[in-house]
């Protein structure tokens, strides 16, 4: 039996948080220092992993996890493989106009599954970059991880990737092109647009910012105001870099609130939705919630606890609109603990009391429905994300020391960015 209820909060937490670091370090390639997308057998790099390991180094130097040393031969491993990969419009690249491919091979670096050159996890694969190049300010090899993460930077032809419109792309491929859609509402693609409006070299237009913004959707949602968007995750990944606590763009002076409050209501909007449970889910309630992209049981209708239900493989769900077929990710409680702590730790407690299957050698899967499959424990996804684990050492960290918030405020680029974008206040 786990031990975790006799643990104290802080001992819970710095536990969850070394087990979800070592998935970084147990599924990193020693050659290219790339890290797969899962713990699944033939899994390639997901780059946005990649991102998330990079700014997760310092915070286990900080704590004692690894060296110093150690931490730099790591970044510097794969910072000099990005900067040597293959850059060009042929379909087995690494990437192109300073941007890469989605999912790597493991070991040779090379474009897999025709997939798409993806802005989004470009922009996460950069924020980490950065993070490793403001925090190594020492001497010898931390001299080379600050000149190759300024050139890695440098070299993302944001331009480009704007396809002539005022906005960015999502993604683009050499068999057809620009993908035929952009951003449109609020999501994780501020982290994207900051670090392009802080670009020394190919810098966007305030402009195309402004544009995004058109098409947010401020709503009353189950008793609260806020900023719509469905995922959790959408409320997370950029804040894993940026301290949005009292700096505003124009939109949020107009609703005097900030982008960290409108996160505290989408995770109450979360808890009033699991509370309320309008389809009768199994164990949805106010301390059992998270419902985001990631993995799931299967395109599947069947008929279920006396329902007939839909349940989905992997995609994005979201509340209160959907989609929603029961399926929670049990790591998006405890990463919201710098926004919502006692919501947070009230939720993991509760889901490792009742159901410790979702936390194997103290990393939670990516995805859990116990509605499905009811009668044997519920439905569980297989392994680990790489995702989910480096989310939430990062949020964890911030949450505690505040460490990543720290390093990305003194970092220029993200000042220029946000400067640019509009933001005021605070430590801006």
């Amino acid at each position: 039996m786990d031990d975790w209820a006799q643990l104290s909060d802080d001992a819970l937490v710095t536990r969850l948080q070394r087990a979800a670091f070592s998935y970084l370090l147990e599924y990193a390639n020693a050659d290219t220092g790339l890290v797969a997308d899962t713990s699944r057998r033939g899994s390639p790099c997901s780059i946005a992993v990649v991102g998330f390991a990079l700014s997760c180094y310092p915070i286990a130097v900080q704590n004692g996890w690894l060296s110093r040393a150690d931490g730099a031969a790591r970044t510097l491993k794969v910072l000099r493989f990005l900067s040597r990969s293959t850059q060009s419009d042929a379909p087995d690249a690494t990437g192109y106009k300073g941007f890469y491919y989605h999912f790597l091979d493991m070991q040779t670096g090379r474009r897999v599954w025709q997939c798409e050159l993806s802005l989004i996890d470009t922009a996460l694969l950069i924020a980490g970059v950065l993070v490793a190049g403001s925090y190594f300010d020492g001497g010898n090899e931390e001299n080379e991880i600050r000149e190759l993460a300024d050139a890695l930077y440098r070299r993302v032809d944001w331009h480009w990737a704007q396809a002539g419109a005022s906005g960015l792309s999502q993604g683009w491929k050499p068999e057809c092109g620009f993908l035929h859609y952009g951003w449109e509402g609020y999501n994780e693609a501020t982290i994207l647009y900051v670090l392009g409006l802080g670009s020394p070299t190919f810098p966007l237009a305030p402009s195309g910012y402004v544009t995004w913004g058109l098409t947010y959707q401020w709503e009353n949602l189950l008793g609260h105001d806020v900023l719509y968007s469905g995922p959790l995750f959408t409320h997370l990944f950029s804040h894993a870099w940026i301290d949005f606590r009292g700096i505003r763009d124009a939109f949020m002076r107009e609703k005097s609130s900030d982008y960290f409050e409108n996160t505290k209501s989408a995770v109450a909007i979360h808890r009033e939705y699991g509370e309320r449970n309008p389809y009768c889910f199994r164990a949805y309630s106010r301390n059992f919630w998270g419902v985001t992209a990631g993995d799931g049981p299967a395109n599947v209708e069947i008929r279920e606890d006396g329902r007939d239900r839909r349940f989905f493989g992997y995609m994005s769900r979201g509340v209160p609109y959907g989609p929603d077929d029961g399926t929670i990710a049990p790591w998006a409680m405890l990463a919201t603990l710098p926004f919502t702590t006692e919501a947070a730790l009230a939720g993991t407690r509760s889901l490792l009391d009742t159901y410790p299957q979702v936390c194997i050698q103290d990393r939670f899967s990516s995805g859990f429905n116990p509605t499905l499959q009811s009668r044997t424990g519920g439905w569980l996804s297989e392994g680990w994300y790489g995702l989910d684990q480096g989310l939430l050492v990062m949020m964890i960290e911030n949450h505690r020391t505040g460490l990543i918030w720290e390093i990305m405020r003194r970092c220029g680029p993200i000042r220029d960015g946000l400067r640019n974008a509009g933001f005021e206040g605070g430590w801006l």
